[in-house]
């Protein structure tokens, strides 16, 4: 017990100044940050800019796209009623054919 706490604690000081080793030169790292600081704000800028006319014109389609469907002709509003008519007497008739195997499957079992 007393060499596996040992080895566990050994880990974490070993682990602790790994962590820490790359702490060697800061005043190299100072003046590599500076010019990259100043181009840091050139470069939001830009893709600002670039996002606002990727945008734009993808709201105006979207709007474009909201506006065709109220402007539908009477042809077609009467073309999508009479299919949704259709499916709803598709789904009815479905639904008594599944009850009416259903009555057929339980009548055997009751006659046995």
């Amino acid at each position: 017990m007393n060499k596996i706490l040992a080895a566990l604690i050994a880990g974490l000081f070993a682990a602790g100044a790994f962590a820490q080793a790359p702490a060697a030169k800061p005043a190299a790292s100072a003046a590599v940050a500076a010019p990259a600081a100043a181009a840091a704000p050139a470069a939001k800028a830009e893709v600002k800019a670039e996002a606002k006319t990727e945008a734009k014109p993808a709201a105006k389609a979207e709007v474009k796209a909201d506006a065709k469907p109220a402007a539908a002709s009477k042809e077609d509003k009467a073309a999508a009623k009479t299919a949704k008519k259709e499916k709803a007497d598709a789904a009815k008739k479905e639904k008594t054919e599944a009850a009416a195997a259903k009555k057929a499957e339980a009548k055997p079992a009751a006659s046995k």
